[in-house]
């Protein structure tokens, strides 16, 4: 069989952080060989697969399979990020520019912020040596293409478990919450940040302000945490004792329920809306379950589907498809399954190539059959659910599901990814080590 769509794997380092490894994987199809297609003559695209690497050794990119990447660190480690639905719309093209918010895990507690970061300028990897002789004259006069990173931090009480931006932005104010390991739930203003971001002077001050509003009736810290894409302003967070509050918007700050949605066994670890019904939500749990709830029925009896043993162990994330009635969820087996919502007695799709628990997942914002993952094996994979191959790929006797698009690789302990809502195809991961823009030759 020839495969249709490129499949390459990323191995991610900025080349200038790092040194070639001595054992660079080599590139092979399916049966050891090149293969022609169906019509006899065009070569089967290649497939890299990831490779084990001795202490001491770090990985380089294969920039032939990224039309860019770019990576910047932060002064502490975020583990939680998210991406701005900015003003600049669609677009396609070079240079990219990105709005992230960014809630940082410092080893001390006191120095935790809430950062707001503009990357502006980012563009494809440079030319060859002999273009770049040739381009020196027109980059010259766009001013380089050196990417630029600028920030905007505001102190938060305590690690930040989890920063979601609320999609409906406003000329005033652009909302985003916060969850603290202290146990609150915060929501701020990020309108003057994103004012000085575009401002010629940066100010390296973190500052302290107090949070547009603050809830603190969770009983412990959490995770879960949502902002409705139908209804502006209105939001869902659950905590570790699975307890799940719905936050109705008020004139000037929100009504947060006191009956909470707390059908789950043990700690609710993700929520998501319905992309398209106002009422309905779902969640997942340490209990190993998926639920469905409608928030206009009493609290006790909302949860209108329950999907029990979803997972061998925790399910750590879900996300809601756009378009299709699906939902993906990553759990700490490793695995990646896919439900269809007409049918819950059973996943639609499961996929296991990652070695460790799944951290994140998400579906691509405008192709409702591609969606990415994140683990603690420290890869993110690109799947594709439009091949419909169901024989699995034979690659150095190991097994690979058809539907693996790309794996990228380089960072350490990733946590998030999330697709870029205006750019197709550009992704955004945050680790323990750094953040990564790139889009790939593969979606």
């Amino acid at each position: 069989m020839t495969l249709q769509i490129p499949r390459m794997n990323g191995m991610n380092k900025n080349e200038q952080f790092f040194e070639s490894p001595r054992n660079v994987p080599k590139p092979i199809d399916s049966e050891g060989e090149e293969e022609e297609d169906e019509k006899g003559g065009t070569q089967r695209p290649k497939t890299y697969l990831p490779k084990d690497i001795a202490p001491g050794e770090e990985l380089t990119p294969d920039m032939s399979a990224y039309e860019m990447l770019h990576t910047f660190r932060t002064r502490a480690s975020c583990l939680s990020f998210d991406i701005l639905k900015d003003r600049l719309g669609a677009r396609s093209g070079y240079p990219v520019t990105a709005y992230l918010v960014a809630g940082t895990q410092a080893q001390q507690g006191k120095k935790n912020s809430l950062i707001v970061l503009k990357a502006s300028n980012l563009n494809p990897p440079k030319p060859t040596e002999d273009e770049e002789n040739s381009d020196e004259e027109e980059d010259e006069e766009e001013g380089g293409d050196k990417e630029v990173l600028k920030t905007a931090e505001i102190y938060h009480a305590g690690a930040v478990n989890r920063v979601r931006i609320c999609p409906h932005v406003t000329d005033t104010r652009t909302f985003v919450a916060s969850w603290s390991e202290k146990g609150k739930v915060h929501i701020w203003d990020i309108a003057p940040q994103l004012t000085a971001l575009e401002t010629e002077q940066e100010s390296k001050d973190v500052v302290k302000i107090k949070p547009f509003y603050t809830f603190g009736g969770h009983v412990e810290e959490g995770y879960g945490m949502d902002w409705s894409p139908t209804r502006q302003g209105y939001l869902l967070t659950g905590d570790c004792t699975r307890h799940i509050h719905l936050w109705t918007p008020r004139e000037s700050d929100w009504l947060v329920s006191q009956q909470t949605f707390s059908a789950h066994g043990s700690s609710v670890e993700d929520l998501q809306w319905s992309p398209n019904e106002d009422h309905v939500f779902s969640s997942c749990s340490t209990d190993k379950s998926i639920r469905v709830w409608d928030d206009r029925a009493v609290a006790h009896k909302a949860c209108m589907i329950t999907v029990p043993n979803a997972h061998d162990s925790d399910v750590n994330v879900i996300n809601w498809n756009r378009s299709e009635p699906f939902i993906v969820s990553g759990g700490d087996d490793g695995v990646i399954k896919i439900w269809d919502l007409r049918k819950l007695d059973s996943h639609a799709a499961l996929f296991k190539h990652h070695s460790g628990p799944i951290t994140s997942v998400e579906w691509h914002p405008t192709d409702s059959s591609v969606f990415g993952a994140s683990g603690e094996d420290n890869q993110v994979s690109l799947w594709d659910l439009g091949v419909e191959s169901s024989e699995p790929l034979v690659i150095d006797d190991t097994e690979v599901p058809p539907q693996l698009l790309f794996i990228h690789q380089g960072q350490e302990e990733i946590k998030e990814l999330h697709w870029h809502p205006h750019i197709p195809g550009v992704v955004a991961t945050t680790s323990l080590d750094n953040f990564n823009i790139f889009k790939t030759i593969s979606v």
